[in-house]
């Protein structure tokens, strides 16, 4: 690869390719966590190079629960992506947030318990989270939704559970109580790994169903895949309009581009030896 890749889009159901992507070259990147989901594929828009990544893989092989987050985040750090752009289906938990609308999620709330959750296995850091979808790039999606005139909602708490399974009814309802806005199955650990990549991170949330709080009491799987047909060929505008709109130049200007400055609580002295190799492209600048 000749030249850093600023930005990357993970793709998440229905989402295996961006129209429109001159596509430069596929990358098949070993990692220290494995294979990443499928070959990364670098392409240009608007004589920007970006990177693409179905979280699921080519063929939607990967289940919520066995998606390579690490890995992903990983080989995205090392070709140079710091602005990274999601796109997650999930189920709305509130009546106005109507299936086939698009939201903006700014918290979240982990419910996952079976899955590797830090780049930091050997050594103690402690990234703040406080923020896990970045405004700078939220703003960013908010106008380019807004631009293509999609009904967009600003904000909202998306509860990551486990899965594969969908909620239970009370389960569904919990949910509800707490608040949020979203349910989904792949936000966590991604956006905790990407803060700890020192990445600016956020999503696109496309809700293709109310959950089962609704007056219907089940998830139709049908009728999910076409809202999210739909929705997938409504965010594909989007991207096109996002890229060109991230704000190349300004990473300094993101607390993200410092997130591990006051983190690393292990010595430099005390750092494995596979630590210090594998994990150089994130730690580097601050362990030497």
């Amino acid at each position: 690869m000749s030249q850093n890749v600023p930005i990357g889009i993970i793709g998440g159901s229905g989402l295996y390719e961006i129209e429109g992507l001159n596509i430069v070259e596929t990358l098949d990147i070993d990692t220290p966590f494995g294979k990443p989901s499928a070959p990364i594929v670098i392409g240009e828009i608007d004589g920007r190079r970006v990177a693409f990544l179905p979280r699921h893989g080519q063929h939607h092989q990967h289940s919520p629960t066995h998606v390579p987050y690490r890995a992903n985040i990983w080989a995205l750090k090392s070709i140079g992506v710091f602005w990274l752009v999601t796109v997650s289906a999930v189920g709305s938990l509130k009546e106005e947030i109507v299936p086939g609308h698009f939201a903006i999620p700014d918290q979240i709330i982990d419910k996952t318990v079976k899955r590797p959750n830090s780049m930091f296995d050997e050594i103690a850091v402690h990234v703040g989270l406080s923020r896990p979808f970045h405004p700078m790039l939220r703003d960013v999606l908010l106008e380019c939704v807004k631009a293509e005139g999609i009904t967009v909602h600003d904000g909202g708490t998306y509860v990551c559970m486990e899965g594969p399974a969908f909620s239970t009814i009370a389960e569904s309802e919990l949910h509800r109580a707490w608040g949020a806005s979203l349910i989904g199955m792949t936000a966590m650990p991604e956006a905790r790994l990407a803060r700890e990549a020192e990445m600016c991170y956020a999503t696109i949330a496309l809700p293709t169903d109310y959950d089962v709080w609704h007056e219907d009491d089940h998830v139709d799987v049908s009728k999910v895949m076409e809202i999210i047909r739909q929705n997938v060929s409504n965010v594909r505008r989007v991207l096109k309009r996002v890229i060109p709109a991230i704000p190349l130049g300004k990473e300094a200007e993101c607390d993200a581009s410092q997130a591990l400055q006051y983190a690393i609580m292990t010595k430099p002295e005390a750092i494995p030896e596979w630590t210090r190799q594998n994990l150089d492209i994130i730690l580097g600048k601050y362990i030497g």
